[in-house]
């Protein structure tokens, strides 16, 4: 018995030096030690024991701690998302429409589809329209063309250089005669042209050109029958303002001739949206040394620019309605006689419109004017007009109908917030053109 209880105090005692050792201890608070994820820092024994005391609940701890993180982090999941929507606004079609590359249908001369299969693939046709002598308005099938150039032809009077692709009209006209400037603008859309002749050393370039097979007139042999250049006779104009032309006749002629291929014209940038920066205009007058003038006035309703010529409103005859545009187009272009193509003695000029290179420009559209530059950028066969801003940005035009003015400077050129009274001014044009009555030679020898 004494045996055993020797035996008890000596386990008791080496049992309460074991719990006495200092490195029992450290060891045992070491195995407590927990490491957090994503970190080096040790967590503290505190709370390696409340998670592993049964009689605490972790959670309370753990759910402050987790909210929080949450919440920022589906914040900026969603902030992408948000602002992609402004960034998708702007874009109306998924591939650029201009300068240089449209989409499959659409149309580069109006940024917009073309109306038919038909429409696109047909050649940009080019045809030359009479606005001299007043006598010769209203023309027929203006406002049916995609694109319009109106440049001085000599002596202060202007000419239409209509381009059709869209529509085609039966009636177009009347047709007038060839200049140096249809030599550029034939290869810068691609296209065909209709004229009613020219001069002698003009009709020479035309044909020694490597457009001659895209040319056509009376001139060459082309008729009524086969070419739809006709003849309509009226008692007020003289034989010269009687040619117009069918379109469809004459395309198909140059199918015929293997040359009606619808090639596209690049230059231009269209959008829906205008650019910023604009400058409110509602009133163009462009003059042309007194011989023709053109004002074109915005529209508010139709959303459009209205022209008037000589102070009236200027009318196509086929379709009754004012000449109207989208946007207007004005460059600044120089103006030089080229006697060169002339025989020595001559005394008749022809001017040479430096259609290259660059040069100032005014876009108007929706109202706004926009000042930039045009730009040609090579002579190459599409390569057409350009607008640009200094920076080389293109300048947007909208979708629809251009008219182009190209002068001689700016200073023909003015531009107003302000519409001009239009009605007074016809009011005005036609007392003018009434015969004043002088009472005095009034007849009155009747007996009465």
């Amino acid at each position: 018995m004494r045996r055993f209880f020797q035996t008890m105090l000596i386990v008791l005692l080496l049992a309460a030096a074991a719990i006495t050792m200092p490195g029992a201890t450290q060891g045992y608070e070491a195995a407590l030690q927990i490491t957090l994820p994503g970190t080096n820092t040790p967590r503290p024994t505190e709370f390696a024991f409340a998670t592993n005391t049964p009689n605490i609940s972790p959670t309370p701890s753990l759910t402050p701690t987790l909210t929080p993180t949450l919440t920022p982090t589906n914040t900026p999941t969603n902030t992408p998302t948000n602002t992609s929507t402004p960034t998708n606004t702007p874009s109306p079609t998924p591939t650029p429409n201009g300068p240089f590359s449209y989409p499959e249908d659409v149309n580069p001369l109006t940024g917009q589809l073309y109306p038919d299969e038909e429409a696109k693939g047909r050649r940009n046709l080019i045809v030359k329209i009479s606005n001299y002598p007043p006598i010769v308005r209203p023309q027929s099938g203006v406002n049916a063309a995609d694109l319009v150039y109106e440049y001085e032809t000599e002596g202060g009077v202007t000419r239409f250089a209509a381009i059709y692709r869209n529509n085609a009209p039966t009636h177009v006209g009347s047709v007038r005669s060839a200049r140096l400037i249809d030599l550029e603008l034939l290869p810068m859309y691609n296209a065909l042209l209709a004229y009613s002749g020219t001069s002698e050393p003009i009709q020479k370039l035309i044909l020694e050109s490597p457009y001659v097979f895209q040319t056509f007139s009376p001139l060459k042999g082309d008729n009524c029958e086969d070419s739809g250049f006709c003849r309509f006779p009226d008692e007020g104009p003289a034989f010269e303002h009687t040619l117009f032309l069918d379109p469809s006749v004459l395309w198909a002629k140059a199918t015929r001739r293997e040359v009606n291929t619808g090639y596209k014209a690049r230059g231009f940038a269209f959008s829906p949206f205008a650019d910023a920066g604009g400058q409110p205009t509602n009133d163009v007058f462009i003059d042309w040394y007194g011989q023709t003038d053109a004002r074109w006035q915005w529209d508010i309703e139709l959303q459009r620019w209205l022209r008037y010529t000589d102070g009236l409103a200027h009318f196509d005859k086929a379709d009754g309605e004012q000449l109207w545009a989208d946007n207007l187009i004005i460059i600044e272009v120089p103006h030089n006689d080229n006697p060169d193509i002339f025989p020595p003695d001559a005394n008749y000029r022809s001017i040479q419109i430096e259609l290259w290179d660059q040069g100032r420009a005014f876009l108007l559209r929706d109202g706004m004017l926009y000042q930039g530059f045009w730009r040609r950028r090579d002579r190459e066969p599409g390569s057409a007009l350009q607008l640009i801003y200094g920076n080389n940005t293109p300048i947007m035009m909208k979708p629809g109908r251009t008219w182009v003015s190209v002068v001689r400077g700016f200073g023909d050129v003015i531009t107003s917030e302000v519409q001009a009274d239009m009605i007074a001014t016809a009011t005005a044009l036609a007392d003018l053109a009434t015969p004043t009555v002088d009472p005095n030679a009034i007849d009155t020898s009747d007996g009465s």
